[in-house]
């Protein structure tokens, strides 16, 4: 697992279980704030056999991104 704060928003990579395996995930969540995360999947097309493969995948993502917008959304 990786984490990166950006200006207002902290985010984190994920493997989120699903049909077939995981996904590689990137949780957003407001800095200081409580409550649940937003996930966003990334590498839509592929499924990973493992959390483990997946997490990577998503941290490799997750160092690509530049930034978290005011919405939360994902900035590449």
């Amino acid at each position: 697992m990786a984490r990166r704060e950006f200006q207002h928003f902290e985010a984190v990579s994920a493997a989120v279980p699903g049909e077939g395996g995981y996904s590689a995930a990137i949780a957003v969540k407001e800095l200081g704030a409580g409550g649940a995360p937003r996930f966003h999947k990334v590498l839509a097309d592929s499924t990973f056999t493992t959390a483990l493969t997946a997490d990577q995948a998503a941290c490799d993502e997750l160092a690509r991104l530049t930034d978290v917008d005011a919405n939360g959304e994902l900035v590449w």
